[in-house]
């Protein structure tokens, strides 16, 4: 195919916000719309079987291999920051966990974060237009939309357990965390239909590949935007060891994501004037918001051993393996249809607290979330973290070369409060796992240890053992054009230049309380709006839960 010369949109970057862009903005069949994408196809079992998830997330070919400068405040490790290369981007490499946040996330970006027209209103419709829910749509659930998601079955006891000892300590249950309540433990949903992985690709692209006016341009490198004066007019990118150009007569729109959307921009004369001069770069736009703001979740395994042998340990071995592919592979059943986080918590960390600010995913055995630890025997853990640090980190350059990785600085820990946050994880968990539910079950406490008791033990616990939750964010943050620090305004559009915008994570003013994937479609769903000039959907009126006691009281 020879290469294509001239679009009507030019979107870099085939994630999860980009397959969106890709469907909505070439669905009139008039667009011509081009999607330009570095990595390569998505079709492969390890990527469509909900268990096998640990295997993409750590393979070259789909993951771009990021991970952090050496963190200060965590012994100076140099923590693994996944990032999706292929169809689907991220959504085909993640753990398949859909959580939108919590309403007042987005009350907080509108009120407090100059992202005018953004608030739980205006963007829960566009939750709801991308959704098909297995058991149906509701006021606040979607029934028709393109991406399918769904609970797992919850076979196996530990999930019980986990529930009632949630109770027992004195949570709520929740009927559905993307609902009206998020607060409370309950089922998790996940991003599955008919017992495989359903990507923003499978979702949004599959069909869309179809229309004669989106064309697809795999393995191919954008390495600058082009620019007319101000104005973005294309893209020039690299395949195959050739460069190549692609015209825009409407608009640019990167999709990269929090890292790579930095880096584009950047090497496009678009950012903190100082940083790019050093590298040799024209300035055409300082924006030092851009690369800055960066945030992330933190996690660790809270890991106990267990007493029965009925932990996903016993299907480990290879013959184990080999009956769930089989069940998999004939009838899309089984363990392998689901991701095995099945059942949640979302809850606050002390009273003052208005909403929740810790997360948990429970998981039935014990074992490192990205496989690299095998487990060596049966056990079950709770991945628990905060869910609003306010560290702050960057994501600068290395060089002007757009084949070099860029600096990847989280500054995770900074900040003071996030050492109370996290002790606070480590003693509320271990209180849900005393719980008399978990008696026919539980053996020692794995880790930390039953001897991580001080504030000493849990701070050094935490900087060995911490690792990202994968949810890197907030690097060209929305908000008011007035705002120095602000990249892009509410539309999604470039401050300073004409004809570009982004759409991806990295647009977010700040991190929403959950996973990103749900948020992050749901940002281009609504970009599409935008970038359209269509009307936006009409806002919701439905309610969203506070707790009354919160002031006063943690449960």
């Amino acid at each position: 195919m020879p290469p294509i010369d001239q679009a009507d949109f030019i979107i870099v970057g085939a994630g999860s916000a980009g397959c969106v862009l890709a469907d909505r903005l070439s669905a009139d069949g008039q667009n011509k719309v081009v999607l330009l994408e570095f990595g390569g196809s998505d079709r492969s079992i390890l990527i469509q079987m909900p268990a096998a998830l640990a295997y993409p997330m750590n393979t070259k070919r789909w993951n771009w291999g990021y991970e952090s400068e050496p963190e200060p405040h965590l012994n100076n490790r140099r923590l693994n920051c996944p990032r999706g290369k292929g169809l689907g981007g991220s959504s085909s490499i993640n753990g398949l966990v859909y959580v939108r946040g919590n309403a007042l996330d987005f009350e907080r970006w509108k009120d407090e974060e100059g992202a005018r027209g953004w608030g739980y209103a205006d963007v829960l419709p566009y939750f709801k237009r991308a959704e098909t829910r297995a058991e149906g749509g509701n006021e606040y659930r979607g029934g028709d939309g393109p991406l399918s998601t769904s609970y797992g079955p919850l076979k196996n006891p530990l999930h019980t357990a986990w529930l009632e000892a949630a109770q027992q300590a004195g949570y709520a249950l929740t009927e559905d965390y993307n609902g009206y309540r998020q607060e409370g433990f309950g089922r998790m949903d996940m991003t599955v239909r008919n017992g495989t992985r359903c990507s923003a690709a499978k979702a949004y692209l599959y069909g869309a590949r179809k229309r004669a006016n989106l064309s697809v341009i795999d393995h191919a490198l954008a390495t600058r935007v082009l620019f007319e004066g101000k104005r973005a007019v294309g893209i020039e990118y690299e395949r195959k060891g050739k460069l190549h150009q692609i015209r825009a007569s409407r608009e640019v729109i990167l999709s990269g994501g929090s890292i790579n959307s930095v880096q584009l921009l950047k090497l496009s004369g678009i950012g903190p004037s100082d940083e790019l001069r050093q590298h040799g770069i024209n300035v055409l736009a300082d924006r030092p918001g851009v690369g800055a703001n960066l945030q992330d979740h933190l996690e660790f395994y809270f890991q106990m051993a267990c007493t029965q042998p009925i932990t996903l340990y016993g299907k480990a071995n290879l013959l184990g393996k080999a009956l769930v592919g089989a069940q998999w592979l004939f009838l899309r059943s089984g363990v392998g249809a689901s991701n095995q986080f099945e059942s949640c918590g979302f809850i606050r960390s002390r009273a003052g607290i208005k909403y929740p600010d810790i997360q948990y995913h429970f998981f039935p055995m014990a074992i490192n979330y990205d496989g690299t630890s095998l487990a060596s025997e049966h056990g079950f853990q709770a991945h628990v973290g905060p869910m609003r640090s306010q560290s702050r980190g960057s994501v600068t350059l290395r060089s002007a070369d757009p084949h070099e990785k860029p600096k990847i600085f989280f500054n995770y820990m900074s900040h003071p409060d996030d050492w109370s946050e996290m002790r606070a994880c480590v003693r509320l968990t271990r209180e849900i796992f005393q719980q008399p539910a978990f008696a026919p079950f539980r053996g020692r406490e794995i880790q930390p240890g039953a001897d991580c008791t001080t504030d000493a033990d849990i701070d050094a616990f935490i900087a060995e053992h911490v690792e990202s939750a994968l949810h890197p964010s907030c690097t060209c943050k929305m908000g008011d054009p007035a705002d120095p620090m602000a990249v892009v305004d509410p539309e999604l559009r470039v401050i300073g230049v004409d004809g570009l915008r982004v759409v991806d994570s990295s647009v977010m003013p700040s991190i929403t309380t959950g996973n990103l994937n749900a948020p992050t479609i749901m940002i281009g769903e609504k970009g599409a709006d935008h970038i359209l000039g269509k009307p936006l959907l009409a806002p919701s009126n439905a309610a969203y839960f506070v707790a009354e006691n919160w002031e006063t009281s943690q449960r």
